[in-house]
């Protein structure tokens, strides 16, 4: 396990990382792998729709993403910078 996630609060370590690996954001990972481990896996993938993959968003949408977030130093990134910040934050 990285370093970074040894003292977090992921309940499914194995599960975040299989979502990482999947291109999933920490913090969507994080939230599914901590509901998977509170009432099951199963449960979890029922329960949900499907978020478009960022690749099909516009750019104009992705830095509305980022702001919403939080994040900063985005409104000069390319589309696939955008993505990567959105998934790495």
């Amino acid at each position: 396990m990285p370093a970074s996630r040894k003292n977090s609060s992921v309940k499914d370590p194995e599960l975040y990382e299989e979502l990482r690996d999947d291109g999933a954001s920490k913090e969507k990972a994080a939230r599914i792998s901590n509901a998977a481990a509170a009432r099951g896996r199963s449960s979890v993938g029922r329960k949900g729709g499907k978020s478009g993959d960022y690749e099909d968003w516009t750019v104009k949408e992705l830095k509305g993403r980022a702001k919403e977030l939080g994040l900063s130093g985005y409104s000069d990134k390319k589309k696939s910078e955008l993505i990567k910040e959105l998934r790495n934050h």
